[in-house]
């Protein structure tokens, strides 16, 4: 029989690797959209709503998903949910009018919903202590959406878009069986509470909840919508070819997802709190950099006009993507860190109300970018919005936390007096 440790990791393990795969498919039309956009003809709006319609029905269903793994355990719950969408992802290829891949793209957008599924089952295999490691672990599984940016545009340099959908769901019915084979099951997981969805959503009010859904909706609704976009803004902007936007958006996608695990190692020994501040500063200046379009000026000197080009060249952007997505996957993880710490006995109905907030700004997002962009015409609108959200949540933590960190200065001052 396996030991607790190895159950524990056993479980680790391929609840992240599963996660990764299903965030892959969840991320597909980050890559397959393109192609998609140009058979149909799309306005860069209606490419903004295909790129985010499987994030909206991931984003839906969380709350429910993490009641159930609180009620019937993660196990049985996250194996379900990967044979639900093998059909819809394989009926992709069939797909010839523009609301059929709407359609389509909500039922392969349950996918990720298995966030709200593995965050739970995970932490409860390992004590508090651990349990933001743990999580940041499973949480790297987002370095899906690098993987598809990887292995889709080579399936259609080879075969043409309609062989993703094919090799996608082949991935997923594998990946299925071999979490089943691997995972396990404890009874003790497994919260007796009889609470319907209606009365768990009252933890809506709960004004800490409604916080950490605004820090979320940046971190991990800002991380979506940024690997749903790049690709296409590179290939605007700078002119390359999907399979080189493609690479360079990786160079975001994959430390976004990896360096979740780190995030969750420095919320364990700093605190959420500290963790989380200092990266909406980090994503406060670098959206700053990036929010400034590609300029030309002519300047009246003494000498005669005088021409500047101010703007990012393609390699110093993609350093400050990278930067923003090692801030976001840091922030990822202190986000959920303090759920852990705040809402032991909730963390599914929780951490499904967070994610369905971080989701829903993965869905929104994308649209307005395409909204912003054909009206205004610039691409680094779409940065412009992210700094604003990021202004938001800084304004939001300095005046909820600080009267927190006053009443404790004067408690020690009255204890030690």
């Amino acid at each position: 029989m396996a030991s607790p440790a190895f159950k524990s990791y056993s479980v680790l393990a391929v609840s992240t690797f599963s996660f990764t795969v299903c965030f892959m498919i969840w991320m597909m039309f980050a890559v397959l959209g393109i192609p998609i956009q140009q058979h149909l003809g799309l306005s860069e709006t209606e490419f903004g709503i295909l790129a985010a319609t499987p994030v909206l029905s991931g984003s839906l269903v969380r709350v429910p998903l993490g009641i159930w793994t609180d009620r019937f355990g993660g196990r049985i719950v996250f194996f379900m949910l990967m044979l639900a969408c093998v059909v819809p992802i394989c009926l992709m290829q069939f797909a010839t009018e523009y609301w059929q891949f709407l359609v389509i793209g909500l039922f392969v957008g349950l996918a990720g919903g298995s966030f709200s599924v593995g965050t739970p089952y995970v932490a409860r295999w390992f004590q508090k202590d651990r349990q933001g490691l743990a999580m940041g672990v499973f949480g790297a599984g987002n370095a899906g959406s690098s993987l598809t940016k990887l292995l889709a545009p080579a399936v259609i340099a080879a075969w043409g878009w309609q062989m993703v959908p094919t090799v996608y769901a082949a991935i997923m019915l594998g990946t299925a069986v071999l979490f089943w084979v691997c995972s396990y099951h404890d009874p003790r997981h497994v919260v007796s509470s009889k609470a319907g969805i209606a009365k768990q959503l009252r933890l809506m009010k709960n004004p800490a909840v409604l916080r950490y859904c605004q820090y979320y909706s940046v971190v991990f609704g800002g991380y979506v919508a940024l690997a749903l976009w790049m690709i296409h803004y590179y290939v605007g902007e700078y002119g390359f070819d999907i399979t080189h936007a493609a690479f360079l958006a990786a160079c975001f996608s994959l430390p976004g997802g990896v360096l979740r695990a780190l995030g969750g190692w420095l919320s364990d020994r700093f605190g959420a709190y500290k963790v989380t501040w200092y990266v909406m500063w980090v994503c406060w200046v670098v959206f700053f950099l990036l929010s400034y379009p590609q300029t030309q000026m002519v300047i009246a000197t003494v000498g005669g006009p005088l021409s500047l080009d101010i703007g990012l060249n393609p390699w110093g952007f993609t350093v400050l993507l990278f930067v923003a997505g090692v801030a976001m996957a840091v922030g990822k993880a202190s986000v959920f860190k303090f759920i852990a710490d705040e809402f032991p006995d909730n963390i599914g109905a929780v951490s499904g109300v967070v994610g369905l907030a971080g989701g829903l700004g993965g869905f929104l997002l994308p649209i307005l970018f395409g909204v912003l962009l054909d009206v205004t015409g610039i691409r680094s609108s779409a940065f412009m919005l992210l700094y604003g959200t990021v202004c938001v949540s800084l304004i939001w933590m300095h005046f909820s936390f600080k009267p927190l960190a006053e009443r404790r200065v004067l408690d020690t001052a009255a204890r030690s007096a």
